[in-house]
């Protein structure tokens, strides 16, 4: 368990039951030669264990600052983090890009272990395990074959493969799926959900895109435009296990997806200098 305030480590309350990480007046500011920027204003936010956390909010608004802060990317300019995660022999976090950052030069089956191999795993056993998460990803056959033979698609199913393959106690992941049409997107989103309902780690999932948020969350955070700020903090009470396919016309859906746009609507029109209500 750690607490990051600049440089000074703090102690932490006892959240063992309670919360996975917890943001405390959080704020993030860059500062060049030429002028100050902040990206993140005071924020306060708690991840439950074992949830799906999804943050949205328009261009700019500090929500992938905030996962690279959650990462050990960056570091905060004032406010701490606080993290409840017990390793028992696992990594802390994996981030997954939204680029594949898989590495051509080896196999699928390599990629997917790549984690695992860093860790000091033996072989057999890592072939296993990979082996295991390439079939949850619908990979079984593939795991001779090298990325420029994949579609991007494929590519992005195998850089999720290597992600829960090495068993982190949070996932942190940053418009991973961005880049992929619709269709593979949604085929994605299910493989991802069913790897997660097995294990249910902690996620803190950055996008874009209202509707996938609402698919694969139990929470969706609205982030005003910059300096990034809470708005609003959404509940997704659809039931889970959740199929993708069939959601779209769902009553409840259609009233989220209304929900997190009425919150999201002004953010995006300010980005544009428009006044809520113009066209």
């Amino acid at each position: 368990m750690t607490t990051i305030a600049g440089d000074v480590l703090l102690p932490l309350p006892d959240l063992r039951d309670t919360a996975a990480v917890v943001i405390s007046d959080l704020t993030k500011t860059f500062t060049t030669a030429r002028s100050t920027m902040t990206a993140l204003s005071r924020i306060d936010l708690t991840i439950r264990r074992g949830e799906f956390l999804c943050v949205v909010g328009p261009s700019g608004c500090g929500k992938t600052t905030l996962l690279n802060i959650l990462g050990g990317l960056e570091d905060a300019t004032s406010g701490t983090v606080t993290t409840n995660l017990e390793s028992n022999g696992q990594p802390h976090r994996s981030i997954v890009f939204q680029e594949h950052g898989i590495f051509p030069w080896m196999t699928v089956l390599e990629n997917a272990a790549f984690g695992l191999r860093a860790r000091g795993i033996d072989a057999q056993t890592r072939r296993s395990i990979a082996a295991a998460v390439l079939a949850q990803v619908g990979l079984t056959g593939f795991e001779n074959a090298y990325p420029r033979e994949l579609s991007g698609g494929m590519r992005q199913r195998v850089n999720l493969a290597r992600a829960f393959a090495n068993d982190p106690q949070m996932l942190l992941m940053d418009e991973p799926f961005a880049s992929l049409d619709e269709q593979t997107k949604l085929i994605i989103q299910d493989d991802l959900l069913q790897i997660w309902e097995s294990n249910r780690k902690t996620v803190l999932f950055i996008t874009h895109s209202v509707d996938e948020a609402i698919r694969l969350s139990d929470r969706i955070i609205v982030m005003t435009s910059r300096p990034g700020r809470i708005k609003e903090q959404i509940d997704v009470n659809l039931p889970r296990p959740r199929q993708v396919f069939d959601l779209q016309n769902n009553p409840d859906f259609i009233r989220i997806r209304e929900q997190v746009w009425a919150a999201l609507k002004q953010e995006v029109l300010s980005m544009r200098g428009k006044p809520v209500g113009t066209k």
